[in-house]
C-alpha cells in the first residue's frame, strides 16, 4: 500500500440555476427543481442529473501518512462556498501526491470535481495533469482506469467490467461492515435545506470510512497488506474511531455487523476494546 492514502467522497445538490441556464428557464425554484427532473427522464429515462449539474455540498476524506497518522476531514457548505470547498480539497495534491482512493470515484466523483472546477475558474494541475507538466504522470496519474494513483474499488473489484459493478453498501455489509446506517435513504438534500450539517458530513464520512475498510480488504488480498499488517491497521482504525465522538454511532455498529461473518468477526476481540 502506497502511502499517504486517501479516501474520499463527496456529496452534491443539483444546481438549479445551471439548470435554469442551460434549459432556458424562468421558474422559481420549486418548480425548477421538478422541471429539471422531468427533463432529465426525458433525456434519459432517470432522475440523476448529468455530471455538470451536481453542485458539491460536501467533500470528506481520510488522510492515512507515512508514519500511520489518521486524520478525517471534511469541507462542507456549512462555512465554505463550492469553490472554497474545491480549492481546500484541490489544494491537497499541490503539496502531496496521495493514493486516492474511491468508490465510483472514476465515473462520478472526479468528474464532478472536474466540471465544477471549471466552472469556478479553478486550476488544479497536480490532479488533472496526464504528463504535459510532470512527465512521470504520463506513466501513472489520477484519470487513467489502469494506472494506481487513483483507486476506483468499484471499478477494479468488478475487474473493469460494468456488469459487475457493485454498491458500496452492498460490498461493505457483505465484509461485515457498517454500510449505510439508518434506513438508507438519501437525505443529504433534506440536511442541506435544514441546515444539519453535523449530520451531512457525518453521512459522507460513513462512505469514507466504509470504502477505507473495502480498500483495506483488497489490500490484503492483493497481497499489498500482509495479514499481520492487515490486523494492526483495522486495530488503529479502531482506536482512531474511538476517539471521534461523531462516529461512535460506526463504531458500535461495525462492532455488530463484524460478527456476521468469520474474518471480521475477530476485529473486536482485544479486551481493550
Amino acid at each position: 500500500m502506497r502511502l499517504p492514502v486517501l479516501i474520499f467522497d463527496i456529496e452534491t445538490l443539483t444546481d438549479l440555476k445551471s439548470g435554469a441556464h442551460l434549459y432556458g428557464l424562468d421558474l422559481p425554484d420549486a418548480d425548477l427543481e421538478q422541471a429539471l427532473i422531468k427533463l432529465r427522464r426525458q433525456e434519459s429515462g432517470m432522475d440523476f442529473q448529468r455530471l455538470a449539474l451536481h453542485e458539491i455540498v460536501c467533500i470528506s476524506g481520510l488522510w492515512l501518512d507515512e508514519q500511520g497518522g489518521m486524520k478525517m476531514f471534511s469541507f462542507s457548505r456549512e462555512q465554505h462556498s463550492e469553490a472554497e470547498i474545491l480549492t481546500k480539497f484541490l489544494s491537497i495534491f499541490d503539496k502531496r501526491n496521495p493514493t486516492l482512493v474511491s468508490w465510483n470515484g472514476s465515473q462520478f466523483d472526479l468528474p464532478v470535481i472536474l466540471f465544477r472546477a471549471m466552472y469556478h475558474g479553478l486550476s488544479a494541475p497536480s490532479l488533472f495533469d496526464q504528463g504535459e507538466i510532470d512527465q512521470q504522470k504520463r506513466y501513472n496519474n489520477y484519470q487513467n482506469r489502469y494506472h494506481h494513483r487513483h483507486v476506483d474499488l468499484m471499478d477494479v473489484m468488478a475487474m473493469f467490467n460494468g456488469r459487475n459493478f457493485q454498491k458500496l453498501d452492498d460490498i461493505a455489509h457483505l465484509l461485515g461492515y457498517p454500510g449505510k446506517r439508518g434506513d438508507g435513504a438519501y437525505h443529504v438534500p433534506e440536511y442541506v435545506r435544514q441546515q444539519e450539517w453535523q449530520k451531512l458530513t457525518a453521512y459522507c464520512e460513513g462512505d469514507v470510512l466504509n470504502t477505507w475498510l473495502v480498500y483495506l480488504r483488497w489490500s490484503l488480498l492483493k497481497g499489498q497488506l500482509l495479514i499481520n499488517d492487515y490486523r494492526d491497521v483495522i486495530q488503529r482504525t479502531i482506536q482512531f474511531l474511538s476517539t471521534q465522538p461523531q462516529h461512535r454511532d460506526f463504531l458500535a455498529v461495525w462492532r455488530e455487523t463484524s460478527q456476521r461473518t468469520e474474518f471480521t468477526s475477530i476485529d473486536f476481540l482485544s479486551p481493550t476494546l
